[in-house]
């Protein structure tokens, strides 16, 4: 006699739980989606048309899902905006937000779709999750209902968030975080009145959530990782490459190993708004990464990460990023230096004229400081050492502190600081420094192309960024990234 289909789920449920404790690893996977986007349009469209267009990315996401699942994953990452996308004023993503509840009150929609408002995501979702056994996580739109006696509510009488969701391979909603640093296009959103710092447990160690642009501040980023101790932060995020310091896979990739956690970051794929680059991050390096700015294909990546990093006999020792570049007792400043922009941060530079050498450059209270070799040093190109210390942002301003190798776009000295994909010069060792004010520094590494170097380098004890054994690939930055969190200027909700 064959089991009932709840004994059966129940009986996979129970087996996946005793695996994953048995183990100290766990199977993550992150799917880069290319988001199918609603029509341009001034007026709000019918729930039904909105649900229409959400159940067609919801398709590509049920398939990416039960791909994973089959392939052994514990979890799955999707994109920020994966299922409506973007082009939205406040008015017209109405139609596409749900009301999630808060997790407590213990809800698995897709066994109970009618205890609460109708929420024909939030059940789908769901059901992905319980029909695969897997925790899925998703990136939704979130309404509440205010009044006049909330002295914030806004004029049409409801806060919208950009939400994250975390369903369990049980279907239950176990996590709720909405974002708290709204990039500047996001105006059909809401700010939260607090920010949020959210977390749970699983059988392969504690979990935090936040969105896109919330890595670059100490809220609720930091707050995850350095205060309430998660081993994995999951990153949905829409994120539109800006190079040289800031493209999806390098950032995120030297944020995993500056803060010592598992990054698990879904992009979406977008190649005309430079969105691309997810990846399966941890403090040793990258897992598993992807970045394809040619086609317009989404992407399925999976990888064994560790469960509990911290607990590792590789994990990464503690840095002192200051303490080299302090020590050395001579460290005048370059005499010959220019300033070019980085975007519109005003760095200060100093050609490297000669293929070895040592050479120092300050801004501010940073001094950087470089040691190198090039292996074959092409003369149609020019590289610099960079110093930055200052705000950067619109609307909101943060500090960066940031000491940078980088390949200039042309023999122009005006161009250093523009964004380049491609080099030719290989480098047979450098070391990079700074007199860094934060502990908090991201260590990138980018080759030509737009390809990390896993392996290829290491960060010492003392701050240092260090080749291995030379470039494998032609380099174009090497860069180390400060946050002064405590220099920024106040959130614009404190404002």
């Amino acid at each position: 006699m064959l089991p009932s289909q709840p004994l059966l789920h129940a009986a996979v449920l129970a087996l996946a739980v005793l695996q994953a404790l048995a183990s100290d690893t766990f199977i993550a996977a992150v799917y880069e989606h290319a988001v199918i986007l609603p029509d341009a349009t001034s007026k709000p469209v019918s729930p039904d048309d909105a649900l229409a267009l959400m159940n067609k990315n919801m398709d590509v996401l049920e398939e990416a899902i039960k791909e994973a699942a089959q392939q052994g994953a514990h979890i799955i990452v999707t994109p920020e905006d994966g299922i409506y996308g973007w082009r939205f004023t406040r008015e017209t993503i109405y139609p596409y937000l749900e009301d999630i509840p808060d997790p407590a009150v213990n809800w698995i929609p897709c066994a109970d779709p009618t205890r609460f408002a109708p929420a024909p995501v939030q059940e789908r979702l769901s059901c992905m999750a319980r029909n695969n056994s897997i925790y899925v996580v998703a990136n939704i739109g979130d309404k509440k209902p205010c009044n006049s006696s909330d002295p914030g509510c806004p004029s049409d009488s409801r806060y919208q968030y950009n939400t994250d969701v975390v369903f369990d391979p049980e279907g239950k909603l176990v996590a709720r975080y909405h974002k708290y640093n709204l990039f500047r296009r996001e105006t059909q959103f809401n700010y939260p009145k607090e920010p949020e710092a959210v977390t749970f447990e699983t059988p392969f160690g504690k979990f935090g959530i936040f969105t896109c642009f919330d890595i670059l501040f100490r809220e609720p980023a930091v707050v995850l990782v350095s205060e309430l101790q998660v081993d994995t932060v999951l990153f949905p995020t829409a994120w539109m490459n800006v190079l040289p310091f800031l493209t999806a896979v390098e950032f995120h990739s030297a944020w995993a190993m500056g803060m010592g956690v598992n990054l698990l970051s879904a992009n979406t794929h977008n190649i005309n708004l430079a969105m691309t680059g997810s990846g399966l991050f941890t403090p040793e390096g990258p897992a598993a990464y992807h970045y394809d700015s040619g086609t317009e294909e989404g992407c399925l990546l999976l990888a064994e990460l560790r469960a509990r990093p911290r607990l590792s006999a590789t994990y990464p020792p503690a840095v002192n990023w200051s303490s080299f570049a302090t020590s050395i007792e001579k460290f005048p400043g370059e005499k010959d230096t220019f300033s070019a922009a980085v975007r519109r941060d005003i760095f200060t530079f100093s050609e490297l004229r000669h293929k070895a050498g040592n050479y120092t450059v300050c801004q501010g209270d940073l001094c950087c400081h470089l040691i190198y070799r090039m292996a074959n040093k092409s003369k149609d190109e020019v590289y610099v050492l960079g110093a930055f210390d200052g705000l950067h942002g619109s609307l909101i301003k943060y500090h960066w502190q940031i000491c940078t190798l980088l390949k200039c776009k042309s023999t122009d000295l005006s161009t250093c600081g523009q964004p380049v994909e491609t080099a030719q010069t290989k480098f047979e060792t450098f070391s990079l420094s700074g007199t860094f004010g934060t502990n908090f520094v991201f260590p990138e590494v980018l080759y030509s192309g737009v390809q990390l170097a896993p392996g290829e380098f290491e960060v010492l004890q003392d701050g240092r960024l260090k080749s291995k054994h030379g470039t494998s690939k032609p380099l174009v930055t090497a860069t180390l990234f400060g946050r002064l969190y405590e220099k920024d200027l106040p959130h614009p909700l404190r404002t």
